[in-house]
């Protein structure tokens, strides 16, 4: 992902925000927010990187040895920046379902089996953690809002009014990871879930010059959607912003450049978006949970980077549109790679093995 960003109120095709690498510095698994165009819409997509994905030589989640995968989803929610009840419900059922199904090779979480790392092969065996509201008011912004972001970012015209940089968004993980006396390590995956208005960037400081790399937004920085990493503490954590959809700036984290609107089986369609990065970042966290010594391809995509905005055939009615069913709800998620499949018919991406 490092390189020029492409202005996105010049950019022009139907890819990613983002520059030609997948991966910068200790961030990986960068979920890119997409262009939406009608040109776009309903295409079919091949695997995005340079597959096969390839093992680095380190450790992975969810092995014999290290136990069943819990992921802890975090909500900040402070005064002033809410989280809705309804959207951290739909979440957390959501993850409750894919721990319910584990073993199951019913949806995408059953790709991860084929993969391995230096501590064993990797199992579907996930847990729900108890989830957690985080209260705690927001620090000083780390990185600028700009005056353009103040508004016009999200589908209802509003903008940002704070800045957090992943030194906050880490220190803000493990202060509750700390007060809850919860483990770091690989068994453990932190899902931290950022309210709407908030702005997120890899650094502090400008969001002006493409090289901090942001959330969408109306400068050169217009980059992701989500990411995943490992800190300096051992938590392995997920960020992620509140989804941006049918933006004014012309990109989304949504589905409406697959199908041509947003598709919420669930009923809300902040959580319905959210969902899908979510699952993206939990297998690529799984699979490279420190970036560096796990599975992606030699330019660096990890597997749900692979199959990012590829769905697949989908059941329901438009906008209840869906591809998994994880217990008694359905889904829509983006599929994910698989090596295996790659080898065989040279596509990659399933919705379950």
């Amino acid at each position: 992902m490092a390189g020029a960003t492409p202005d996105p109120s010049t950019a022009s095709s139907c890819g990613h925000l983002t520059g030609a690498k997948a991966r910068v510095g200790h961030f990986g698994g960068i979920a890119r927010a997409v262009a939406v165009k009608a040109s776009c819409q309903h295409t079919s997509e091949p695997a995005i990187g340079t597959p096969p994905l390839l093992f680095h030589g380190g450790p992975v989640m969810g092995t014999h040895s290290t136990g069943a995968v819990v992921v802890t989803p975090i909500f900040w929610s402070p005064g002033g920046h809410a989280i809705p009840a309804d959207y951290q419900n739909v979440i957390t059922r959501y993850l409750g379902d894919v721990a319910a199904a584990s073993g199951q090779r019913t949806n995408v979480y059953s790709t991860l089996t084929e993969y391995f790392g230096s501590n064993g092969a990797i199992r579907y065996r996930v847990a729900l953690g108890a989830a957690l509201t985080d209260s705690n008011p927001l620090p000083a912004s780390g990185c600028s809002v700009e005056g353009s972001d103040k508004s016009k970012i999200y589908a209802d015209r509003s903008g940002y009014d704070a800045c957090l940089d992943d030194g906050q968004i880490i220190a803000e993980t493990d202060t509750v990871v700390s007060s809850h006396g919860l483990p770091r390590d690989l068994a453990h995956i932190y899902v931290m879930f950022l309210p709407k208005h908030v702005e997120s960037c890899f650094y502090p400081g400008s969001t002006k010059t493409a090289a901090n790399f942001c959330t969408i937004n109306h400068q050169p920085s217009a980059a992701y959607c989500a990411y995943h990493s490992q800190a300096g503490s051992g938590t392995v954590y997920a960020n992620m912003p509140f989804p941006i959809y049918r933006s004014p700036v012309g990109y989304t984290c949504g589905t409406e450049k697959d199908f041509g609107s947003i598709q919420a089986p669930n009923g809300n369609p902040d959580a319905d978006v959210e969902i899908s990065p979510t699952s993206h970042e939990i297998m690529e966290a799984i699979t490279d949970p420190d970036t560096v010594t796990g599975w992606y391809d030699s330019s660096g995509y990890e597997n749900g980077d692979e199959c990012a905005y590829v769905f697949g055939p989908t059941s329901g009615t438009p906008g209840q549109l869906y591809n998994q069913v994880i217990g008694p709800r359905h889904y829509l998620t983006q599929e994910e790679f698989s090596n295996a499949d790659f080898a065989r018919t040279g596509g990659g991406c399933l919705q379950h093995t």
